[in-house]
């Protein structure tokens, strides 16, 4: 990794870490780190905490997350805003790491594309599948329709209501929102290259139910051809079959769901031992190829991997251990609890 003097003209922020990503395992290492008296810094190039959860499934519940029967993304992530609080965490949002470069005294200044400037001890890449953008349906002058008509995500259910909708896909995303749109929409029609899903068998089950109820129409191994309309507004969309059979569909409102298209951006120039689009790390620190750099959720790779939050907030509690044994190799780091610890909590801001 290239040294690098910082440059004149900026304050540089120190802190003890850096985090790469203001996902759920990046606002839950912000915890982690801070219940052992560490300071960070969240830099995230998407404009809003939560990562995936609040970007792309605000509204999707999820089940997985330990002693929360079920939550949303957006509940989520506010959850975890909420437990950070008394750590007074930067939150650096928008931006997006440009280098990481390490310093004479094995610090790393890291800058981001606003040009600001960290000095940090260590780092964390909690970037989730990285860089990433929906998949785009590649048909000519669509770019007038997009979040006005045509959408990757769900921002608002309500915009659905009573409308003559089309969605586009056939995995989890898309037949989640057939199953949680369907009832409020004017009419409903998935539309699907195969006729196999990648989606939850208990959802397929679900859709094909709604199908024979009458509820949803389903084209399978179809492409859309062309969409229609004015001013932001579609109007309707073609539709073409492998048998070359063309249908033309109403539609006020369609959504697209054909998965992401993860990048690693800048952080597949820094050195690291990527494996393909992720990041190999050992599974006692859940450190890198470069000493003082750390990853934890999606973005890393082990033997074992599972790509789940709860595995990644156990990533983040090793790292964060890790990171304290790095900073003070003097001393021995002992596990404190919180229903009974003094410190942690007075680190959490707890009456006495």
């Amino acid at each position: 990794m290239a040294r690098q003097a910082p440059c004149s003209g900026f304050a540089v922020i120190n802190t003890d870490v850096v985090i790469v990503g203001a996902g759920p395992c990046g606002l839950f290492q912000v915890f982690e780190l801070g219940l052992l008296g560490l300071k960070a810094e969240i830099i995230d190039s998407i404009r809003q905490p939560g990562g995936q959860c609040s970007e792309l499934y605000p509204d999707k519940p999820i089940y997985d997350i330990p002693a929360i029967p079920v939550c949303t993304g957006d509940e989520l992530t506010n959850n975890l805003l909420a437990q950070i609080e008394p750590f007074g965490c930067g939150m650096h949002l928008g931006e997006e790491v440009s280098t990481v470069a390490r310093q004479s005294d094995d610090r790393f200044l890291v800058a981001t594309s606003a040009g600001k400037q960290f000095s940090a001890k260590a780092v964390v890449i909690a970037g989730g599948v990285g860089s990433f953008q929906p998949r785009p349906l590649r048909l000519a002058d669509l770019d007038n329709y997009v979040d006005h008509s045509i959408h990757y995500r769900v921002r608002n259910p309500t915009q659905f209501t009573d409308k003559d909708l089309v969605i586009l896909g056939g995995g989890d995303s898309a037949l989640d929102w057939v199953l949680e749109l369907c009832e409020r929409a004017k009419s409903m029609t998935l539309v699907h290259r195969r006729d196999e899903y990648r989606a939850a068998p208990a959802s397929v089950e679900k859709m094909r139910a709604l199908a024979n109820a009458g509820k949803l129409r389903i084209i399978e191994n179809a492409k859309a051809s062309a969409v229609e309309g004015a001013e932001g507004q579609v109007t309707s969309i073609s539709v073409k079959s492998k048998d070359d059979t063309t249908h033309e569909l109403p539609a006020n409102q369609i959504l697209i769901f054909f998965g992401l298209a993860p990048k690693l951006g800048p952080i597949a120039e820094w050195g690291l031992d990527i494996n393909r689009k992720t990041i190999n790390v050992d599974t006692e620190k859940f450190e890198t190829s470069e000493p003082g750099i750390y990853a934890v959720g999606d973005i890393n790779f082990y033997p074992g991997k599972k790509k789940l939050i709860l595995c990644g907030f156990h990533e983040a509690a090793l790292a964060a251990f890790a990171i304290k044994q790095r900073i003070e190799p003097e001393k021995k780091v002992h596990v404190q609890y919180t229903t009974t610890s003094p410190v942690m909590h007075e680190r959490l801001g707890l009456p006495d």
